[in-house]
């Protein structure tokens, strides 16, 4: 039966059809703000990660475990960077799909890719980083490059089988106002089971992983505490502050990028259990939506920060960028006033060259 809305009801804005009208009456102004926040992920994202992908790729044949999840993590913030301007031109047009139902359903499955995959290669970069401190003669197996490979596989395989189910499903839809929306929440609305089926996803693509790595945050620290306590020169070994590093980046990047979506999507499905949500609350999470799926999606900005600490090349790369801009900017300086800084430039071209030979008869850093 068609739904009567009456001024005093909660229900005000029902469409005679039963559907809600004002599901989408923020894009006023998400449809500039969204834009500008996916534009800047686009090309922070991007930049960061074909960064690594230059490192990587030309020292293949010298890659560790941990330098292989990175360049899955790579991968896949790459793959989903590609995807992102058809996003940006869906936010600038008011939450409008005019590219069909076969492209939504890609970008949806690019999306959801990048999503479990990030999940998943943190997790495994930091079980990596446990195993390399807490166990490393126990299980050193699960560190060999062949059967890294193979678990890397196994991890693609299981965010294949969390997100190809979604292409069953229709992702886009026909407002009443003729806008066309493409993979938001309202339109897996009537799916049977859904608060079910989203509630086990997150328990199974988040809550699971944030426990694992939490329980190896907990352990490794641990145990580099004993270690430090029973010889102080493990702290200067630098592998400590590499297995620190990564550990609580992967912890940032969960808290800042995946937990406030998680949360936000699982306290509405418990509400949602409960009783049934009206169209105000309904709009209310479709915002709140839109700011936590801003957050997630930050990820491939911040995974590049990753990267810093767990890969040496990585590290080596950027450190050698900043340095060369910054002798660019003394360049221009000594062209301006060469007279009155040729002596600083003297000293600091000295100070790098000694600084170059200590680097060299330093102990190279073990992974």
């Amino acid at each position: 039966m068609a739904m009567m809305a009456t001024p005093n009801s909660s229900n005000t804005a029902v469409s005679i059809d039963g559907n809600c009208t004002n599901l989408y009456d923020h894009r006023g102004w998400a449809h500039v703000l969204l834009p500008v926040v996916y534009t800047f992920i686009f090309f922070v994202g991007l930049s960061g990660n074909v960064l690594a992908l230059h490192v990587i790729w030309p020292n293949m044949k010298k890659i560790n475990s941990t330098t292989v999840y990175s360049a899955n993590l790579v991968a896949s913030d790459i793959l989903f960077a590609f995807a992102l301007p058809l996003r940006i031109i869906y936010y600038a047009l008011g939450f409008h799909w005019p590219m069909g139902e076969g492209m939504c359903k890609a970008t949806a499955l690019v999306f959801y890719l990048n999503m479990y995959a990030g999940v998943n290669f943190m997790t495994c970069l930091s079980v990596d980083r446990f195993i390399a401190v807490v166990l490393p003669l126990r299980f050193s197996c699960f560190r060999k490059i062949h059967n890294v490979r193979y678990i890397c596989i196994g991890v693609w395989m299981l965010v294949l089988v969390q997100t190809l189910p979604l292409l069953s499903m229709p992702m886009s839809r026909e407002e009443h106002d003729g806008y066309i929306t493409c993979m938001e929440y309202p339109n897996f609305e009537q799916v049977d089971g859904l608060p079910y089926i989203l509630i086990g996803a997150v328990f199974l693509g988040y809550g699971i992983p944030l426990t694992t790595i939490l329980i190896c945050y907990s352990a490794l620290c641990y145990k580099l505490r004993e270690l430090a306590k029973r010889n102080q020169l493990t702290e200067k070994s630098g592998l400590s502050r590499k297995a620190i590093g990564v550990i609580c980046c992967v912890i940032l990047v969960f808290v800042i990028c995946y937990s406030p979506y998680h949360i936000d999507l699982l306290q509405y499905m418990i509400r949602k259990l409960q009783h049934q949500q009206d169209c105000y609350q309904l709009h209310a999470f479709q915002i709140s939506l839109h700011v936590t799926v801003s957050f997630m999606n930050l990820n491939s900005c911040l995974d590049p920060f990753i990267y810093f600490f767990a890969c040496k090349g990585y590290k080596k790369k950027v450190l050698k960028l900043l340095k060369r801009q910054a002798s660019m900017s003394l360049s221009s300086m000594v062209r301006t006033s060469p007279d009155e800084l040729s002596r600083d430039i003297d000293k600091i071209n000295m100070g790098n060259r000694l600084s170059h030979l200590r680097e060299r008869s330093s102990m190279i850093e073990r992974d």
